[in-house]
């Protein structure tokens, strides 16, 4: 999977479990559940940093490109 459909697949993934509009009833689905793919994307890498990096330089890298995707949608 590329990272940027891991990005999609995240932020979709958080869209049933978020905030579906504000005071002002303006849906802020999109940007809650972003924001909830870039924390679950963090806790990755801190738990990636933590292993040897040899071990997981390639999946940290991964991640890195998938926290980037998010941001773009």
């Amino acid at each position: 999977m590329t990272p940027k459909e891991k990005a999609k697949e995240l932020v979709d993934k958080f869209d049933n479990y978020v905030e579906t509009e504000d005071f002002f009833g303006d849906s802020r689905v999109l940007e809650n559940s972003k924001q909830c793919a870039l924390i679950a994307v963090d806790e990755i890498l801190e738990a990636l940093e933590k292993v040897a990096y040899w071990q997981s330089k390639g999946q940290f890298k991964y991640y890195e490109e998938v926290k980037q995707e998010i941001e773009k949608i």
